[in-house]
């Protein structure tokens, strides 16, 4: 088995020349058995962990400098150990005078702000009764989760702005609150709840607490039922682009599908698509779990709006493709049957499909779109093995030195010097397979 080099460039020849543990962006050359890849990460790269079981990279929503912070040589814990350890933590800076005051501050203004939202929330509760709310009470716990996970201790003293800032909001959150009472607007007076948290947390523990509370703080916003307008402008084009989809899809399968308005004619059979069938329940639904998966991921910043960007499309197809199946049910089985499928069964297997093409979507993402600061290492010896793979090549020994496949390859063997590439194939890839 022989190892296949491709091309070096300026870049990879630095690369190359630098050894594990030494300081730097750049990867490391690091030993493996013959047949064996090893990604040799650098020393800014760290490992993160996976949703549904997939690896992830790079930043998730709400990771600043503080985010990183709390991660770093944690990649590999358990979770009982880093639940024992935040706990433990928060135990020690309870016992520090200065942090004691900042939680207590936070405790009793939270406690307030509840008292004072007791009305809002306990319509919000009644509204979690709709299935398209279900999912209303998990917010809270999984915000609380998520705060407890990443807090860090306050820097203290709070900077003046950050007091001032939060006040603006608290201010600002109840004079609304005021504003909408006179028109009887129960939604938007459920939402300013939101911002009232954000500046407590601002107030009492400045722009260091703000800086890695504010994803779940924003989150919370799922608990709440939509404005009952904004309910009524989506459910229109939901409903058509629910009934075009599904229709082009029947169509598609072979059967004489014909849309009328909301309705789709299947020979003698009127599917209608009522509200109920819109979507918006799985619309709602999904987007609170893409974001919240959005925050326990770690992905660079353009794979988060990747994954944000496709939940509407996500369930908007999740929906369609329960409709199609209903469709197919009418023209080969009986129509109790179908009902049965459309309003019982197809709704427990909705959730389940549109995860997969979340699964599948993150598997794409973590598997085509590799991180810069990962290489391939070079494999050591065995027979035929590129000569010094089994050991980083010493500091300042040119890397065109190893042995080059491809275009140079014959300029190698009669003796000259490989010429230097350049362009995108310049960098080092190394890969442990070859011809025998």
């Amino acid at each position: 088995m022989k190892p296949v080099v491709f091309g070096f460039g300026a870049e990879g020849a630095r690369s190359a020349t630098r050894k594990p543990g030494d300081g730097g962006a750049g990867p490391a050359l690091v030993a493996a058995p013959v047949g064996q890849v090893v990604v040799a990460p650098s020393s800014a790269s760290r490992a993160a962990p996976s949703v549904l079981g997939i690896p992830q990279r790079g930043s998730s929503l709400g990771n600043g400098e503080g985010r990183q912070s709390i991660h770093a040589g944690a990649e590999d814990e358990e979770f009982l150990v880093g639940l024992k350890r935040r706990w433990s933590a928060l135990v020690a800076d309870l016992a520090r005078p200065e942090q004691r005051s900042v939680l207590l501050t936070i405790a009793v203004l939270v406690g307030l702000l509840l008292y004072s939202y007791l009305p809002a929330l306990r319509l919000a509760s009644i509204a979690w009764s709709n299935a398209q709310y279900a999912h209303g009470w998990i917010v809270p716990l999984f915000s609380g989760a998520i705060l407890f996970w990443w807090r860090e201790p306050a820097k203290v003293p709070v900077p003046i702005s950050a007091r001032a800032v939060g006040l603006a909001l608290l201010a600002a959150s109840f004079g609304l609150r005021l504003l909408v009472a006179s028109y009887r607007i129960v939604t938007i007076d459920m939402y300013t709840f939101v911002p009232a948290m954000v500046g407590i947390f601002l107030l009492a523990g400045g722009w260091s607490m703000l800086r890695w509370a504010w994803a779940p703080l924003l989150f919370l916003i799922f608990m709440f039922p939509l404005p009952d307008e904004a309910t009524r402008y989506l459910l229109g084009p939901l409903q058509t682009i629910a009934t075009i989809v599904s229709t082009f899809a029947l169509q598609t399968l072979g059967l004489e599908a014909f849309r009328e308005g909301n309705q789709i004619t299947l020979g003698e059979m009127h599917l209608g698509v009522v509200d109920a069938c819109s979507g918006l329940r799985m619309l709602t639904i999904f987007c609170a779990l893409a974001v919240g998966l959005v925050m326990v991921g770690q992905r660079s910043w353009w794979e988060n709006g990747i994954i944000l960007a496709s939940a509407i499309p996500i369930a908007l197809i999740v929906n369609s493709i329960r409709i199609t199946i209903t469709g197919l049910l009418f023209q080969v089985a009986d129509s109790e049957f179908a009902e049965r499928v459309f309003h019982d069964w197809a709704g427990m297997v909705m959730m389940p499909i549109a995860m997969a093409m979340l699964y599948f979507e993150q598997y794409l993402l973590a598997n085509i779109f590799l991180p810069e600061s990962d290489t391939l290492a070079l494999v050591p010896g065995g027979e035929g093995a590129v000569p010094g793979a089994s050991k980083p090549l010493p500091a300042g020994k040119p890397v065109s030195d190893a042995p080059i496949v491809g275009a140079d390859a014959g300029s190698a063997k009669a003796g000259g010097a490989p010429r230097p590439r350049t362009g995108p194939d310049a960098n080092v890839v190394v890969f442990p397979f070859g011809r025998s």
